[in-house]
């Protein structure tokens, strides 16, 4: 068996310290001036506005978004369904960083969990839709 803790937790400070930049002025300055979370991937507002169509999601359903860094697209598919996002992603920064984005975006709470997609510490069945953008788990 392969140990990839160490790798694991490279990657990890890795994100981490990606997140930290946006902390500096010049990072604020560019994640206000390109949109905010939609700097944070690449996945563009029509496809994010097909993932809504497709997953048929309502006001009461549960969305789990994998990596979902700041919020994007989970946010955004959050906002035009009316259903409760719960953002999970391995930097915690991240997460403090969508935090006030999502609460301003989104009438419902959002649940934020520190986790690996790998090993979710949540069980089956209490979510309606998946969503990932720009990760791999």
């Amino acid at each position: 068996m392969i140990d990839d803790s160490s790798h694991h937790c490279a990657t990890t400070r890795s994100f981490e310290e990606k997140y930290l930049r946006f902390r500096t002025a010049v990072g604020t300055t560019f994640r206000d001036e390109t949109g905010g979370s939609t700097a944070n991937g690449w996945t563009t507002v029509e496809q994010v506005e097909w993932l809504v169509s497709v997953l048929g999601l309502e006001s009461g359903d549960r969305l789990l978004d994998l990596g979902a860094g700041r919020g994007w697209p989970g946010g955004l598919m959050a906002q035009r369904t009316g259903a409760q996002l719960v953002s999970i992603d391995v930097p915690l920064e991240a997460l403090r960083q969508g935090r006030r984005g999502l609460s301003e975006q989104l009438e419902r709470p959002v649940l934020q969990v520190c986790a690996d997609g790998r090993m979710l510490p949540i069980g089956d069945g209490h979510f309606s839709g998946v969503c990932h953008a720009d990760v791999m788990c």
